[in-house]
C-alpha cells in the first residue's frame, strides 16, 4: 500500500474546495473540485490564446485572468486583476524560445519572467544542491498541459519532464472559481529515480517593478511585507544573504518586515511563520497576498520559509580594486522582484511525492498595509466609538471576496447582543468604512466580518473595544 504523505482541504474562492491526496510511495495524486451552492457569476473559462508571441493557455473569470505558457517550463506568465498586470515579462525574450541544446551553448540562464517552481538548496558543490538559476528541464522544459475541470470551477494541470540531475519531476495544478479572484495552487515534486533524494520545492514569482508610465524607470512606490517570526533564528527577524547588509530598502515596523523596492541587487531571507506575504504596488493601489502553510518544527532550507530577491545594480571591485556598480542598466538588470515561498526539506523515497499548497489573493491595497486576515487586508485598523448618534465604526480595508460587511456586537462577557449589515463590498474596490448603527444596551466590543455573496462567513477584518465618550468633571 502506498503511504500517504499529506491530505486535506484548501478553501478556495466562494465554495471552491480542493481535496488533495498525495501518495508517497505510488503515483496517485488527485485534485477534486466541488461546487457547494448555486453560481452567481458566469462560469470561469479555459481557452487557448497567444500571449506576447507565445502559444498560451488562459484561465479566467469575471475577476482575474491567468496566462500560462507550458513550453517555458510551465510558467504562469501573467496574472491580471482589474486591468492590473502583476508579473514581470522579460521584453528581451518575448515570443522567443531557446531549446536546452541552445541554452547550453549560450552559457547563461534565459529568464523569461513569470512564476515557476525551483528546487532548494542552491549551489554548485555537490548533487544535493541545484546549480541554478539555470535553464534546465525544471526551469525551461516543455510541460504537458491538461484541463481538469471547467464551469463553476476551473482547474488545469502542468506536468514537467524528469530532471536527471536533481532526480525531480514537477507538476502543478492551478484552480479558480467563478465568484472571486482567489487562485489555488497545488505544486508537487516527485522522485523520478530509484534512490532517495532530499529537496525543498520553491514557488518563485517575479513581480514587475518598472514604472508603468515610463518603463525605462523603476516604480518608486513598490513594497513587500511579511510578519516577523517572534522566535526568529535571525537577528532582527531576517538575514541578508546577498547585497548590502544595511540596504535602506529593509525595515521592521510593528513586527512587520517591510521592503521598499530600490534598484539595488539584494536577497533577504525570513523564517516567517504567519503564513502570508503581501506585495503592493502603491502607485496603482493594487496588491497580491500569497498564503502558505508554515510547518512548525520542520527544517527549512537555511531556515528560510520566505525569500525576497531584488534585481538591480550591485557594488563590486574593478581590476584595480576600486568600487563600481555592476549591472547598473536596464538591459543587464531589468526591473523585477522575486517573492519566493519555500517548503520544508523533504526526503523522498523512489516514486514518492510531496505537495505544497499556496493561495493567491489579488486585492486593492497600498503601502499602509498593517496585516492580512482570512477576509482581506487591513490598511487602517478598525476603530469603534459610542456617540450620541449610536455606535460609529471606521477603518480601511481591501477584501478578497465580494459580499457584505457585518458588525457583530458583544457585551463585556463575550456574548453577542447584536448584528448589523453595514455595506456591500467588492475585491476591485478598496473599502472605506465609516458608519453608525443603533447602539444596543451593554455594547462593549465589535468585530467586522465579511460574508460572501452566498452568505458564507469569510472571517473578520478586525475587532475593537468600543470607546466611550469622555465624561465631564
Amino acid at each position: 500500500m502506498p503511504r500517504q504523505l499529506s491530505s486535506g482541504y484548501i478553501a478556495g474562492p466562494l465554495g471552491l474546495r480542493i481535496a488533495i491526496f498525495v501518495a508517497t510511495m505510488g503515483c496517485f495524486t488527485s485534485l477534486t473540485l466541488t461546487w457547494s451552492s448555486a453560481a452567481i457569476h458566469p462560469p470561469c473559462r479555459v481557452q487557448s490564446t497567444t500571449f506576447e508571441g507565445w502559444k498560451a493557455e488562459e484561465v479566467s473569470n469575471d475577476w482575474v485572468r491567468i496566462t500560462i505558457v507550458p513550453q517555458l517550463g510551465g510558467r504562469l506568465m501573467q496574472v491580471t486583476f482589474g486591468g492590473h498586470a502583476y508579473l514581470f515579462v522579460n521584453s528581451q525574450y518575448k515570443g522567443k524560445y531557446f531549446p536546452q541544446a541552445e541554452t547550453a551553448k549560450i552559457g547563461r540562464w534565459i529568464n523569461y519572467g513569470g512564476d515557476k517552481l525551483w528546487p532548494l538548496p542552491e549551489g554548485q558543490g555537490d548533487e544535493q544542491h541545484w546549480p541554478g538559476p539555470i535553464s534546465d528541464v525544471l526551469d525551461d522544459g516543455e510541460y504537458k498541459f491538461s484541463v481538469l475541470s471547467q464551469g463553476p470551477t476551473c482547474a488545469v494541470r502542468l506536468e514537467g519532464p524528469a530532471d536527471p540531475v536533481t532526480g525531480l519531476r514537477y507538476s502543478r495544478d492551478i484552480g479558480i472559481g467563478s465568484d472571486s479572484p482567489a487562485i489555488v495552487f497545488h505544486a508537487e515534486m516527485k522522485n523520478s529515480t530509484g534512490h532517495p533524494i532530499r529537496w525543498s520545492v520553491q514557488s518563485v514569482t517575479q513581480y514587475d517593478t518598472a514604472d508603468p508610465h515610463d518603463r525605462t524607470k523603476y516604480n518608486r512606490d513598490f513594497w513587500a511585507f511579511a510578519p516577523i517570526n517572534p522566535q526568529s533564528a535571525y537577528f532582527n527577524g531576517y538575514t541578508v544573504r546577498a547585497g548590502l547588509a544595511d540596504d535602506p530598502s529593509f525595515s521592521v515596523i510593528d513586527a512587520l518586515f517591510t521592503l521598499h523596492w530600490l534598484y539595488l541587487e539584494n536577497e533577504v531571507w525570513l523564517d516567517a511563520d504567519a503564513g502570508w506575504i503581501a506585495v503592493v504596488d502603491d502607485a496603482a493601489k493594487y496588491g497580491m497576498v500569497e498564503r502558505f502553510q508554515h510547518v512548525s518544527g520542520a527544517e527549512y532550507p537555511g531556515k528560510a520559509s520566505v525569500i525576497f530577491y531584488k534585481n538591480g545594480a550591485a557594488l563590486e571591485l574593478d581590476a584595480d580594486g576600486m568600487p563600481k556598480l555592476r549591472s547598473a542598466n536596464l538591459q543587464q538588470a531589468p526591473y523585477y522582484m522575486e517573492a519566493e515561498l519555500n517548503s520544508p526539506m523533504v526526503r523522498l523515497e523512489p516514486d514518492a511525492s510531496y505537495a505544497m499548497e499556496t493561495r493567491w489573493f489579488p486585492v486593492r491595497a497600498d503601502k499602509e498595509l498593517k496585516t492580512v486576515t482570512p477576509a482581506g487586508v487591513v490598511l487602517r485598523a478598525l476603530a469603534a466609538s459610542s456617540t450620541a448618534e449610536g455606535l460609529q465604526f471606521s477603518g480601511r480595508f481591501g477584501v478578497f471576496f465580494p459580499g457584505r460587511l457585518v458588525a457583530h456586537v458583544f457585551e463585556r462577557r463575550g456574548l453577542e447582543i447584536a448584528a448589523a449589515d453595514l455595506q456591500t463590498v467588492d475585491p476591485q474596490t478598496s473599502v472605506e468604512l465609516k458608519q453608525t448603527i443603533k447602539a444596543p444596551t451593554g455594547a462593549y466590543r465589535v468585530s467586522i466580518h465579511l460574508e460572501d455573496e452566498q452568505g458564507v462567513d469569510r472571517g473578520s477584518l478586525g475587532e475593537a473595544e468600543i470607546r466611550k465618550p469622555a465624561t465631564g468633571s
